[in-house]
């Protein structure tokens, strides 16, 4: 067998230091000779572990039927926990939200709305001259006319002004406007500002954000009440049909926050001639949830509009913007309605401009121009009736007062009565219907009930994977080599092998025929057989 002879050898230069050197050299030997301490078993850690269960199916002690049971159970339940956690968690990437509405308390004041309306005819045929009827021929139907007829051949006019068209020949609020009230105060058509739409030049009332008109009351009475005659003589006739021929006479009407342009075209309500129509309003904040909840467009923060144009960003706005787009891309021009300071499309390819406008966009969010609900929003929802006017009495008197007769009365006059339904505000809010706070909740309830663990037991594992893990890849990276020859301060230790092969001793074959003499006493050992244990040495 294999014997290793550990041999002190104190040198003289090494005399003067201290035996503390010795024994810290001895107890490195003797560590490095009883290697690292081997990482706990898994035995050892299932005793120990807070984990339910585990220290019965894995624990230190005989196999048996009871410890088959319980690593039975065990499993069962990590499989229960494993399947609830997986519904728990798809249940959670879903997203799901919830819409929380809460009325708001009644305030003394509240920010009326603006108001815009348009008369359903664009322009007024007696306003439109013979260059006019030449340039939107396209657009109106009616051909071009000369003194002599409708010959349009030699017809020379200048370049036509799309904005000085439609001021000079849209209605003219202040002929249609025949009384005006707000909060029992008197208004004018001063009151009202000039904006540009699909159909026209509209009026919009209250539209200054800076100095929004407060409504101190709710009920009818309360808010705006105007009497418009609506002027059907001055409508176009309809020599032939286009694409912006209408059939309807009277106004459309759009109320809408003070920040958000008029959308009239698809966003407003028409009123009728010979009613009177109530519309009571009730504003409603909305706050929409941001992604992954929902797609609505949260503030940027930033001073700097967000739409060229407008000072803040809406659908509305969103939309404008895009058709703008379309057009410039298809005729390299806009349209009046359209912000921007590019040139404005000619009359002649205006309706053809128009409807590819309305042919490129898309809606949804696979359409080409996708406008997202912004996460807060200000509307107002409305709730419309009438009743016919005038009465035979008063059709009487308002023909005396505006020198008109009854039938024009009754084909031309209506009465818009917009106010709100109480001071109040509905407040309707998305929210998160299963956030995180609640899926920790249920995945720790999950875990207690199943397999009784917790976060501090899930790191218990994790250590101890580490600590095995660890431990053998430090077994990988420093095999241990055992060496021939070491030697430490004063500890040499030398292999039985070598030893023969450079001691200066003879072998026993060599002493007992006299051989060469040594530098130290002979060690003779009682005759005997050869090979056993020990060999003659000198050191």
């Amino acid at each position: 067998m294999p014997i290793e002879i550990v041999c002190k050898i104190k040198f003289a230069e090494e005399d003067a230091k201290p035996k503390e050197k010795e024994a810290g050299d001895e107890q490195s030997l003797l560590g490095a000779a009883q290697g690292a301490a081997a990482p706990r078993d898994l035995a050892t850690f299932a005793s120990t572990s807070t984990l339910h269960g585990l220290g019965r199916a894995c624990g230190p002690g005989p196999h048996g039927l009871r410890r088959s049971l319980w690593a039975l159970a065990l499993l069962t339940s990590l499989a229960a926990f494993l399947y609830q956690a997986t519904g728990l968690a798809r249940g959670y990437l879903t997203r799901p939200h919830l819409v929380a509405m809460d009325p708001a308390a009644p305030a003394p004041t509240a920010g009326f709305p603006a108001v815009t309306l348009c008369n359903i005819n664009r322009f007024r045929h007696s306003a439109l001259s013979d260059a006019d009827i030449f340039h939107l021929a396209n657009l109106t139907g009616l051909p071009p006319k000369d003194r002599d007829g409708h010959r349009a051949a030699g017809l020379r006019y200048p370049e036509p002004d799309m904005v000085d068209i439609l001021n000079r020949t849209g209605h003219q609020l202040a002929d249609m406007l025949k009384s005006c009230n707000f909060s029992g105060h008197h208004c004018s058509a001063s009151n009202f500002s000039v904006v540009y739409t699909r159909y026209g030049k509209c009026y919009t009332f209250n539209a200054d954000p800076q100095s929004s008109l407060p409504s101190r009351a709710g009920g009818m009475g309360s808010g705006l009440e105007i009497m418009l005659d609506i002027q059907q003589e001055e409508y176009l006739p309809i020599w032939r049909e286009t694409n912006e021929t209408s059939f309807e006479a009277g106004i459309r009407v759009q109320i809408h926050s003070q920040e958000e342009p008029p959308y009239i075209h698809q966003l407003g309500f028409g009123v009728s001639p010979g009613f009177q129509t109530f519309v009571s309003c009730q504003e409603q904040r909305l706050t929409y949830l941001p992604q992954p909840w929902g797609n609505c467009r949260a503030e940027s923060g930033l001073r700097e509009p967000e739409l060229q144009g407008y000072s803040a960003y809406s659908v509305s706005a969103c939309r404008l913007r895009c058709e703008k787009e379309a057009v410039l891309q298809r005729c390299h021009c806009r349209m009046v309605h359209m912000p921007g300071n590019e040139t404005i499309c000619p009359p002649n390819i205006y309706i053809e401009c128009a409807d590819h406008t309305l042919d490129s966009l898309g809606g949804g969010s696979e359409g080409p121009c996708f406008c997202p609900t912004p996460c807060n929003l200000t509307r107002y929802g409305k709730e419309i009736s009438m009743v016919r006017i005038p009465n035979r009495g008063s059709a009487r008197y308002l023909a005396r007062k505006y020198n008109r007769n009854e039938t024009y009365i009754r084909e031309n006059f209506l009465v818009l009565d917009v106010f709100f339904e109480a001071l109040t505000s509905e407040a309707m809010e998305q929210r998160a219907a299963y956030g995180l706070s609640a899926l920790l909740g249920d995945l720790g309830g999950q875990m207690g009930l199943f397999i009784g663990a917790s976060i501090l037991t899930l790191l218990e594992i994790l250590d101890y994977i580490y600590e095995v893990s660890w431990d053998r890849l430090k077994r990988v990276w420093r095999r241990p080599k055992t060496p021939l020859r070491t030697s430490t301060g004063g500890i040499s230790t030398l292999g039985l092998q070598e030893l023969k092969e450079q001691s200066p001793c003879p072998s026993r074959g060599h002493a007992e025929g006299g051989g060469a003499s040594s530098l130290l006493p002979n060690h003779h050992h009682p005759p005997g057989p050869r090979g056993g244990l020990f060999e003659d040495f000198a050191c």
